[in-house]
C-alpha cells in the first residue's frame, strides 16, 4: 500500500524565507514542500526553486496559488493569470498540485466565472487544481460572507479539493464527515488544527480540537494518494531551534498516524 507523502509548506517557517523551508523540510526528513507564493522572490520564480530543490534535494511537491489578502499583487492582478503561472511553475518543477481558494466576494467577474474556468483548466492539464476550504469571516458575533460562489467546497461540485483541518475549525465544520462526504474529490490536505476560536490558528496538529487523527486514520483506510502538507504557525518561535521542534512533532504526529497500520 502506498504511503503518502508528507511536504512541508512554507508558509510554516514564516517569518523566515522560502530557502529556510527547504533547510528544515531537509533537515527534518519532511518528503517535500508546498511553496507559498508570496513576497518572498524566490516563491515567485521557478529558476530559484529549482535551485533550492537541487542544492537541498527536496521536491517541490505543490503550489500554492497567491490567493491571499496580502498577495493580492504578486504575479500581476488578474486571478486567471495567477493560476495560469501557477500550474507553469508546477510543470517546471514536477509538482502535481496547485492548490487554490475560492475568489473574494468582491472579485465578481472571476467568482462568477470560477468554475466553469477551474474545470476547463483541470480538463486541459494534468496539473490537480485542488480548491481549498475556506471559512466565514466572523466580527462581533456576526458572520462575513468573503468567499464566492462559497467559502464551503462541498456547495460546488469541484472535481479536486484541498482540505485543511484549522479552517475546518475556525467555520465549525465536522472535519472528518467533511472528508468523507467529499470521498476521492480529496485531493490534498493541509494539516492543522485549531480550537474552534474565529481565529484562523495553524496549531500543531494534536494541540487543539480538530480530529486530526482520526481523519488521518481515514485517508489511510480510503487509499488516499494525495499528498499531506503540514501548514502550520510557528510566528511565535523564538529561535530556529523552537521552530524545528514545532516542525518535528507535526512531522512525527502525521506519519504516525497516516500509516495504513495506525488504525
Amino acid at each position: 500500500m502506498t504511503v503518502p507523502l508528507v511536504g512541508l509548506s512554507s508558509s510554516s517557517v514564516f517569518p523566515e524565507s522560502t530557502q529556510a523551508a527547504f533547510a528544515i523540510a531537509a533537515e527534518l526528513g519532511y518528503d517535500g514542500v508546498e511553496v507559498m507564493v508570496g513576497t518572498d522572490t524566490a516563491s515567485q520564480d521557478s529558476y530559484l526553486l529549482n535551485e533550492l530543490v537541487q542544492e537541498y534535494q527536496v521536491p517541490v511537491l505543490s503550489i500554492h496559488s497567491p490567493c491571499l489578502l496580502v498577495t493580492q499583487r504578486v504575479w500581476g492582478t488578474d486571478p486567471w493569470g495567477k493560476l495560469q503561472r501557477a500550474q507553469a511553475t508546477a510543470q517546471a518543477l514536477g509538482a502535481r498540485t496547485v492548490v487554490v481558494h475560492p475568489p473574494f466576494r468582491w472579485q465578481r467577474n472571476y467568482a462568477q466565472e470560477f468554475v466553469t474556468g477551474l474545470a476547463r483548466m483541470n480538463d486541459e492539464t494534468d496539473i490537480v487544481f485542488a480548491v481549498e476550504n475556506m471559512f466565514p469571516w466572523r466580527a462581533l458575533s456576526q458572520e462575513i460572507t468573503a468567499y464566492a460562489p462559497s467559502w464551503d467546497i462541498r456547495d460546488e461540485e469541484y472535481a479536486n479539493t484541498t482540505v485543511d483541518l484549522s479552517h475546518t475549525s475556525v467555520s465549525q465544520t465536522d472535519a472528518l464527515d467533511l472528508v468523507r462526504s467529499l470521498g476521492n474529490r480529496v485531493a490534498h490536505m493541509h494539516l492543522a488544527d485549531g480550537r474552534g476560536s474565529a481565529k484562523d490558528e495553524h496549531l500543531v496538529p494534536g494541540r487543539g480540537t480538530q480530529p486530526v487523527a482520526q481523519v488521518l486514520a481515514h485517508l489511510a483506510s480510503a487509499g488516499f494518494i494525495g499528498n499531506l502538507i503540514v501548514e502550520v504557525n510557528t510566528r511565535s518561535a523564538q529561535t530556529r531551534q523552537e521552530r524545528m521542534a514545532d516542525l518535528a512533532e507535526a512531522l512525527t504526529f502525521t506519519r504516525t498516524h497516516s500509516s495504513p497500520m495506525a488504525g
